[in-house]
């Protein structure tokens, strides 16, 4: 489709969301919230005798918080893109996002370690030499043979 979801939005939100709304409507049980059953708030779900009401009511608000969350990134997006712009330049996507924005690099893929990134301002794992060998157990520690 050509879009960049690289924190994997969509599948953990988005489907996540839509599965465990769902779900509701399969397994909601007065057993477990008598209280909202009870008053007619809420029904109990397929697999518990309820019918199809309680999954027709989850999947309908699911459908109109995926409208409505799509209609406000939509507008987000649309003033970002107006004002300052969505895309990095060309120069940027080449030479790597994050040294562009954030100065650093995400992954060191050189030899030598370079001197930037958060690992290196908070020094771990530019020490030098060899790390310490494992010490040896006491003599009391061995099991005898």
């Amino acid at each position: 489709m050509g879009f960049d979801d690289s924190l994997d939005v969509v599948g953990v939100h988005f489907v996540g969301g839509w599965i465990g709304s769902l779900s509701l409507g399969f397994f909601a049980t007065s057993a477990v919230n008598p209280t909202y059953i009870g008053d007619g708030l809420a029904k109990d779900g397929l697999f518990y005798g309820g019918g199809l009401t309680q999954l027709g009511r989850q999947a309908l608000c699911s459908g109109i918080v995926t409208i409505y969350s799509f209609a406000l990134a939509f507008a987000i997006g649309w003033v970002i893109q107006k004002t300052i712009g969505l895309r990095a330049s060309t120069e940027a996507e080449v030479e790597g996002i994050d040294v562009a924005e954030h100065a650093e690099s995400g992954y060191e893929l050189s030899p030598v370690a370079g001197g930037s990134g958060a690992f290196a301002m908070a020094g771990i794992g530019t020490a030098a030499g060899k790390p310490p060998a494992p010490a040896e157990a006491p003599d009391t520690a061995k099991v005898a043979g």
